[in-house]
């Protein structure tokens, strides 16, 4: 089972896609982790990464692409993937497909997680953390029983920067102009599935189980 996870920040990704490896047993491939990977290792690729990153620049697709055709080629990968945050655009799924027929690894499904934008606003500028301890809550949905207090050590909750509303909607934004292309691009291609983000963790597991079984 080989398969590109799709959806807006906020949508459970993350969550799912572990809830995934251990019913398949097979990787979560993030490219971040293979960036960070790759330049605490110093590999060849890694260098060429952090030359980019140091000078505050993005990581060309080439570089991207090399790391994970690398991470690919391990033996974990032989029964399936899960790559999650790449491609984030059309061309670099144009890429990512030419690479994947080459090394005979097709992908079976393009997996799309949908969450109305009013959900994932909630979720992403709803979250807060306790200064103390790390805990997190969110207001909406699983508040802290008394306001600004963690129930676990009596810390001072606060919102970080990057949970604020301005610079959510500048993340969602991004999403919509460049990577939700690629729901129109994996739907025309014959692979895209698309499931409902909302309700309980459980529910959104069993229809992502139950589709991909189908397949």
């Amino acid at each position: 089972m080989r398969l590109v996870f799709l959806g807006a920040p906020g949508a459970g990704k993350g969550t799912q896609a572990k809830r995934l490896v251990e019913k398949y047993g097979i990787p979560q491939i993030s490219t971040g982790d293979l960036l960070r990977a790759a330049v605490a290792a110093g590999t060849a690729l890694g260098k060429e990464a952090k030359a980019y990153m140091d000078r505050g620049e993005l990581v060309p697709d080439s570089v991207v692409l090399g790391m994970v055709k690398e991470r690919l080629s391990q033996d974990d990968c032989k029964k399936g993937f899960i790559l999650d945050g790449f491609p984030r655009n059309v061309a670099q799924a144009e890429a990512l497909d030419k690479m994947l027929v080459e090394m005979n690894m097709p992908l079976d499904v393009a997996l799309n997680l949908d969450v109305p934008f009013d959900d994932l606003m909630k979720r992403l500028t709803g979250r807060r953390t306790c200064r103390s301890c790390g805990q997190m809550y969110n207001i909406y949905y699983s508040p802290s029983k008394v306001e600004g207090k963690c129930d676990k050590c009596g810390g001072e909750l606060f919102q970080r920067d990057d949970d604020k509303e301005e610079t959510i909607r500048k993340r969602l934004e991004v999403y919509r102009t460049q990577t939700e292309p690629l729901i129109n691009y994996y739907s025309k291609k014959g692979i895209l599935k698309s499931v409902s983000g909302t309700g309980s963790m459980d529910k959104i597991f069993s229809d992502i189980c139950a589709i991909l079984e189908k397949k």
